[in-house]
């Protein structure tokens, strides 16, 4: 008989294969009494003091996380030989749908109308005739440049929503090529690219080499009035360097929607930034179809075959 600890703050219910016994059990709560004996773990919204339990978990033999970024488990310290599989796949449609609304948000100029609208004053600088293409800030996604660092499945999602819109899509990966039909550029040949970036797009995964990725170096490249909306991890982005680049006028506003520390602290100066849209990592927290990835990788865990989105440790 093989057991799998399951998160309650999932709604969908894997169909597991015949043998294998489901437990329950809630983040920041004690583990249930058989859980010593679970080979295997689905990991959802971690709590700090449920993940130390989970690492001491005897007979363990695979962790399947919900996230797309596999980073947090990690970093918790499983055994080296516990197979860690990711939610790769799971939160593209969610988290694309939230980057082109801070996107659009921000060539919309949506928060000046909002603070318009707090005065009582009808902003006629944001309505009536307008030029398609002004000069400073893009105004719309009609011609603009995107650019996507960290080419994955989610920007691929991404991507196609910003062509329906008419904007031109350039990706950043670790090697160059052609994903999905958009060019992509190596990471380490942003040189020529950066300058010609209405929108820059963060979609990077958090591990050591890409702490503080978009740095002062690459926000400086930007052209004069370029956005940032940063939905991958936290850490990849100076937020000191992002504020700096504010202040001095050179960018037109960025929205963020992961942050270095999490829960943003009350006393960050992000808040007052009026260029500045906090979202409260709220992009993903939807994984779509984890109850069939569970399922398959259980089957294929218990056949001794490859499993899914397996992370390499």
């Amino acid at each position: 008989m093989t057991s799998i600890l399951l998160p309650d703050t999932i709604d969908d219910e894997p169909v597991l294969p015949d043998g294998v016994t489901a437990l329950r059990y809630h983040p920041g709560a004690p583990l249930p009494q058989a859980a010593e004996e679970a080979e295997a773990l689905v990991v959802w919204t971690l709590d700090p003091r449920t993940l130390v339990e989970l690492v001491t978990l005897p007979k363990l033999r695979w962790v399947q996380t919900l996230a797309a970024g596999p980073d947090a488990v990690l970093a918790a310290g499983f055994a080296p030989d516990v197979l860690v599989t990711s939610g790769r796949g799971l939160h593209d449609k969610p988290v694309a749908e939230h980057v082109l609304a801070l996107t659009l948000t921000l060539v919309r100029r949506v928060p000046a109308m909002l603070r318009a609208q707090d005065e009582h004053r009808w902003a006629t600088e944001l309505g009536g005739a307008q030029p398609l293409h002004p000069a400073g800030p893009v105004t719309t996604l009609l011609d603009a440049r995107v650019t996507i660092w960290g080419f994955g499945s989610i920007a691929a999602r991404l991507a196609g929503l910003f062509t329906a819109l008419g904007a031109g899509v350039t990706g950043v990966a670790t090697t160059a090529g052609s994903r999905g039909g958009y060019p992509v550029v190596a990471s380490d040949d942003l040189g020529d690219l950066l300058p010609r970036t209405d929108v820059l797009v963060g979609l990077l995964p958090a591990t050591s080499a890409t702490r503080h990725a978009i740095d002062a170096r690459v926000l400086a490249s930007l052209p004069e009035g370029a956005f940032v909306v940063n939905a991958g991890r936290g850490p990849t982005l100076d937020e000191a360097a992002l504020l700096d680049a504010l202040h001095t006028g050179r960018l037109g506003g960025a929205a963020l929607d992961v942050f270095e520390t999490e829960p943003l602290p009350a006393t960050s100066p992000l808040w007052d930034e009026p260029k500045v849209l906090v979202s409260p990592h709220g992009a993903g927290g939807r994984p779509i179809g984890s109850a069939e990835l569970i399922a398959d990788n259980m089957r294929r865990f218990l056949a001794g075959e490859p499993l899914r989105n397996l992370v390499s440790r």
